[in-house]
């Protein structure tokens, strides 16, 4: 069985979407930047800077670091303004409990450190986590295994004894580069066709489908 669980939190625990693109138009507005909802969606999980730059670069914008700076504290003000319009999925809460005092629990969000924060305290959930890292804590976006190895690390627990639960193509591939376990839930972006080219280990529709996750974890040998 796998000793540890590692969650994304966008498209993954929590339904953000419509905040998340959102709150990118918002900071972007001021630029007159026209760039399409979906491609921002298909990036969540790289980290705001990183989307902000390749915006940017679609745009043919002239921007430095400062920019983006200012671009990325804009969107996360936003995010938490409108946080009230953040739900967990069906199922998250459940599997939480469930696997709760069983497993070590890690949160991994590509997303800020102020908004998870945030989060995490207004939905009452981060007694579940015994860590959590944000893109503050990373220098390298998904599909690197930063994040996730940092996890490991934070946890005291090899990288191949922990399983991954992601939504994204860049979250999948980043758990299998860290060498750890990878259950993909279809409640991101992404078509099913799309991660099984990232190769997970199990591809579950929601987090609804609990007994299949926790056989996973519980069954198979990391």
């Amino acid at each position: 069985m796998f000793e540890a669980v590692v969650f994304d939190w966008d498209g993954t625990l929590a339904d953000t979407r419509r905040v998340v693109v959102a709150s990118f138009q918002k900071a972007l507005s001021d630029l007159g930047s026209n760039v399409e909802d979906e491609f921002i969606e298909r990036r969540i999980g790289v980290g705001a800077s990183e989307t902000f730059r390749e915006i940017l670069r679609a745009s043919k914008m002239r921007f430095d670091e400062a920019l983006v700076a200012g671009l990325v504290k804009k969107k996360i003000r936003a995010e938490i303004e409108m946080s009230n319009q953040v739900n967990l999925f069906a199922g998250a809460m459940a599997l939480l409990e469930s696997l709760y005092g069983k497993v070590k629990l890690a949160l991994a969000s590509m997303n800020n450190r102020s908004f998870v924060d945030h989060m995490l305290d207004a939905m009452d959930i981060r007694r579940f986590f015994d860590v959590v890292i944000t893109v503050d804590e990373v220098q390298k976006s998904k599909p690197n295994p930063e994040i996730f190895l940092k996890c490991a690390l934070k946890l005291q627990s090899k990288p191949e004894r922990c399983a991954v639960v992601e939504d994204s193509i860049f979250g999948v591939q980043a758990a299998k580069a860290a060498r750890m376990g990878c259950i993909a839930v279809l409640t991101g972006v992404y078509s099913e066709e799309e991660l099984k080219k990232a190769d997970p280990d199990l591809i579950v529709n929601s987090l609804e489908e609990r007994d299949e996750i926790l056989n996973f974890i519980f069954r198979q040998t990391g």
